[in-house]
């Protein structure tokens, strides 16, 4: 079914030949529904990271849905409610768990400090990236990629680590778990007091 005309069809046309493999109607729904997956992410007010997680998991959701869904002609609404479950699980989690970007971790902290405070700060620097080289090198590789400056697209990040975009995110949080629960385990003091 590859080839498929887009011009002519809707929703429920995009939907079928897109589970028949049909690359281009994946297209059309993604390029139909990705403004939508975006505004309500907004309206959740999740950060940028955040929010391309959740519309990256809307579409693995979609891809794992696909021949279950009762109406294609209603794969938007499908595609809406699903962007706020996983907002709504999102902020959930993030509640129980506090936010920690590995900018934040691995970044100097920028204050006028005293050469106590200095010293304390680049010791426990030297502590959290031995800490960093203790990851496997699938977790170091993405999070220098997610740390650069200006920081790359998804897109971007996926051509150059050869990872499907949908997985980035959440291996992205999978790594930081990893490292805020390595980092507390060797002791290592995110905040100098």
């Amino acid at each position: 079914m590859d080839g498929m005309g887009t011009d002519e069809q809707g929703p429920r046309e995009w939907l079928l030949g897109a589970a028949d493999g049909d690359r281009s109607c994946w297209d059309a729904l993604v390029d139909r529904y990705s403004g939508l997956l975006w505004s309500i992410t907004r309206a959740h007010r999740l950060g940028d990271h955040d929010a391309a997680d959740v519309v990256q998991t809307t579409w693995l959701r979609l891809l794992d849905h696909m021949d279950r869904i009762e109406d294609p002609d209603r794969v938007g609404g499908w595609l809406a409610t699903t962007a706020r479950r996983e907002c709504l699980v999102l902020l959930r989690k993030s509640k129980r768990e506090p936010a920690l970007d590995v900018v934040e971790l691995l970044a100097p902290v920028a204050t006028e400090a005293a050469v106590d405070t200095a010293v304390l700060r680049e010791e426990r620097d030297a502590m959290l990236w031995s800490v960093f080289e203790r990851l496997s090198d699938a977790c170091r590789k993405l999070l220098r990629v997610m740390i650069a400056d200006p920081v790359p697209s998804y897109a971007e990040i996926a051509a150059s680590l050869d990872m499907p975009v949908g997985s980035i995110g959440p291996t992205r949080q999978r790594c930081l778990a990893a490292l805020r629960t390595q980092a507390l385990a060797s002791g290592v003091t995110l905040e100098l007091g």
